[in-house]
């Protein structure tokens, strides 16, 4: 809340997560010190609130008549003495920040240089930049405007500003919502970078009988700070002499309604209507943005904990259900039903949700089946088999612990599902499975439903019978920052991310895809390579692209899908995040200049690999040569 009272003042915070409050002097030239001594403000006393009070509920604001790029030297040399004493009084009260004023103009290198060396100093308070979100008009105003000189965006400026300060992790953003609001595309930018509040004017809000509310669009933006975790600031001008008149007559016993209370309770109304996990499950909240290593899916075996949490994804096992029950239905008819028997092979059964999954299915289509549980870790086919009793599968269900490359069977099958559920009957046999990771091929489903193909008849056929990845360039700021705190070769890794302070800056765009069995395909080696060009739409602007988001779509049979894929994404999936190819050197991408990836899934006799390359606008070095920093092992 900006109040706009001097640090000396007490502030009533009863009702706010926290205040925002000026410094109240300004030097009258560039000569601040006299005879060896330092002149100081005028400030009161920082016992007016107690540490905790000044550390969780106050943000100080630095006084917006700074201007470190001025051609006047007297007003540039105290402004710089200004920043830097203000800034020390902040650090001093234990503040969790300060708010930078926006840059006056468009060239703030001397600004950012001054920023550079306060942010290298500082030890636990952070600086947020405040930044106009606005559509500007196409004439620059001059120097005197609110406007910065020259600038178009206000992106650019925050651009150029974070790598002058060299994309430093205790700079943040405040966005400014004045004035009119620029295009959807263009506002979700900066979803993905560390945006911490979103000032909303009084002034922008429209008053009915019922109080003020805001429009439509600013709604939308105040909602989308919400979802992100992002404080709102209401600003306005408040009369301080008659509020403080207003303390004082009300008695100790009663509250007084505070001149913004009204604007208060618009936004709660908002906060109130929106789902605080929007678009993310519980189970999956407290993964968000978090760095997670790849799997080696044939090298470790899972730990009870990894099978907890693949054993949520109900969608995902429902989704093999309708596979496998289309796949019995059009295997077996309804006349030969009573008489054949599909022989169902689980590769990768885990505790057995996937055996659970493919006899319901036989059960719900009236046919019969006799199922294999293929599982090599150990500790797994013990629950598995406790699962098979308990549930009177004893039957139906054959259990065997090896790993599927070493295991051999006379029986052939129809439909090869996976992780996989081999469905088999009679003459005809089908497999499934489900080694699909988070970019579709990542956890080697190619090579593992390869290596079960040699249980499949000639007509026989594989769940997924195709499956194809994705990739799509993304600005996540809070992603980069934490891999930038560990070692720069792990810019050379993919990481398994759920991503959630994410920019998606250009739509995704097809990368390879796998049909299986293998035989049906035009290539008979898993090894690929493709370049792709993304395009930014215009209205959104420029962008730093920190890297790649993968996704997959896995056609399991017919039209039944699994999609991770943002825009087609299958309701209420769970388990598989984003699998993120980093980017060493952010690449700014100007409005309506392409970005070309060039892209490749390498193999040799022990492990597979991904390399990745920008080669437009900029050229970035081959992400991951040769497998140095990260492959999976066969």
């Amino acid at each position: 809340m900006n109040h706009n009272i001097q640090f000396s003042q007490t502030c009533h915070i009863s009702f706010y997560n926290f205040v925002q409050i000026d410094p109240s002097y300004r030097p009258s030239s560039m000569i601040c010190r006299t005879n060896s001594r330092v002149i100081l403000p005028f400030a009161g006393s920082d016992k007016v609130l107690t540490l905790s009070q000044w550390n969780l509920h106050v943000v100080g604001k630095i006084s917006s008549w700074i201007d470190l790029d001025s051609e006047d030297e007297i007003l540039r040399k105290a402004s710089e003495f200004a920043l830097k004493q203000e800034i020390e009084r902040g650090s001093y009260l234990s503040l969790r920040a300060c708010v930078l004023p926006t840059p006056k103009r468009a060239s703030c290198a001397n600004y950012a240089r001054c920023v550079n060396e306060i942010l290298q100093n500082l030890k636990h308070m952070k600086l947020w930049l405040r930044i106009p979100l606005k559509k500007f008009d196409d004439d620059p105003k001059d120097a005197n405007s609110n406007q910065m000189v020259g600038m178009a965006d206000s992106w650019e400026m925050w651009n150029s500003f974070r790598r002058l300060c060299e994309y430093h992790n205790k700079l943040a953003i405040v966005l400014d919502a004045t004035g009119t609001l620029p295009s959807a595309n263009s506002i979700g930018r900066w979803i993905g970078e560390p945006v911490k509040a979103a000032i909303i004017h009084t002034n922008t809000f429209t008053t009915n009988n019922k109080g003020p509310y805001l429009s439509r669009r600013r709604q939308n933006l105040a909602i989308d700070m919400f979802s992100h975790s992002m404080q709102v600031i209401i600003s306005g001008k408040l009369d301080l002499k008659a509020l403080s008149e207003t303390y004082n007559k009300t008695s100790a016993n009663d509250i007084p309604k505070h001149p913004f209370k009204s604007y208060l309770d618009s936004l709660s109304l908002l906060y109130q209507r929106m789902d605080p996990h929007a678009g993310i499950e519980l189970c999956e909240f407290g993964e968000k943005d978090y760095l997670q290593e790849h799997s080696q899916p044939l090298l470790d075996n899972l730990q009870s904990l990894a099978y907890e949490e693949l054993e949520k994804n109900e969608a995902k096992y429902n989704q093999y259900r309708l596979a496998i029950s289309q796949a019995l239905i059009n295997r077996i008819s309804d006349k030969d039903a009573p008489v054949n028997v599909a022989v169902v092979i689980v590769v990768g059964a885990g505790r057995g949700l996937l055996v659970r999954a493919a006899f319901k299915a036989a059960r719900e289509t009236r046919r019969r089946v006799r199922i294999y549980a293929v599982e090599k870790n150990p500790n797994a086919v013990i629950s598995l088999d406790n699962m098979i009793k308990n549930e009177d599968l004893e039957n139906y269900v054959h259990v065997v612990c090896c790993d599927i490359r070493s295991w051999s069977t006379d029986d052939k099958a129809d439909i090869l599902v996976g992780m996989p559920i081999i469905l088999t009957y009679k003459f005809f046999s089908d497999c499934v499975s489900d080694f699909l990771g988070s970019f579709g091929d990542d956890e080697l489903s190619p090579e593992c439903l390869d290596a079960a193909q040699k249980f499949l008849k000639d007509d026989g056929m594989l769940i997924p019978c195709a499956c194809t990845s994705y990739l799509q360039p993304v600005t996540t700021s809070r992603v980069y920052n934490r891999i930038k705190l560990d070692k720069k070769s792990q810019f050379e890794t993919p990481y398994n991310v759920k991503l959630y302070t994410v920019a998606r800056v250009a739509p995704s765009k097809r990368v390879f895809t796998f049909i299986h069995p293998n035989n049906l395909s035009t290539s008979k080696t898993n090894e690929r390579y493709t370049k792709i060009q993304f395009k930014i739409p215009p209205e959104t602007g420029a962008a730093l692209v920190h890297g790649f988001a993968g996704y997959f779509e896995a056609i399991l049979y017919q039209d039944i899908r699994i999609c991770t894929e943002p825009s087609r994404i299958t309701p209420r999936i769970l388990g598989w995040f984003p699998l993120y190819f980093p980017l060493t050197e952010p690449v700014y991408v100007a409005s309506g200049v392409p970005l070309e990836l060039d892209f490749w899934r390498c193999c040799d006799q022990t492990k597979v690999w991904y390399e990745w390359s920008v080669t437009s606008p900029t050229l970035s070095h081959v992400h991951n040569s040769c497998g140095d920093s990260y492959s999976v092992n066969l």
